[in-house]
């Protein structure tokens, strides 16, 4: 066989692309909604702790919009990346995969709490 149909005959990376894609598709809507739900055109998009009192920094719904655009970018390249490991290594190809599902995770909890603080 070769090495395309290997990798998507092998169900621990078609599990992980399931899991990736759903998560990704799933932080990309509930982004979606709770912005356009938000009372306010304003977000708290950064922490500075020298700043004191003013150590969270205001920004538009634009700047909260990148997340979105991580979370595919890394869906993109990490499945990429896992597909050009997986004809040297299967494990590689896993790990990289595994990676993705991590930074996906992360990214959706940042994005919400960043929108639920005031």
């Amino acid at each position: 066989m070769a090495p395309d149909k290997k990798f998507f005959h092998d169900k621990l990376i078609l599990l992980l692309l399931s899991i990736n894609t759903f998560l990704a598709l799933l932080s990309s809507i509930m982004l979606m909604l709770k912005l356009g739900n938000s009372n306010s055109s304003y977000h708290i998009v950064q922490y500075r702790s020298n700043l004191g009192l003013s150590a969270f920094k205001n920004g538009t719904s634009a700047s909260l919009d990148a997340f979105i655009l991580f979370v595919w970018i890394v869906f993109i390249v990490n499945t990429i990346l896992s597909y050009k490991t997986y004809h040297y290594k299967r494990d590689y190809a896993v790990v990289v995969l595994s990676l993705a599902l991590l930074l996906i995770v992360l990214s959706t909890i940042v994005s919400n709490a960043l929108i639920v603080l005031p």
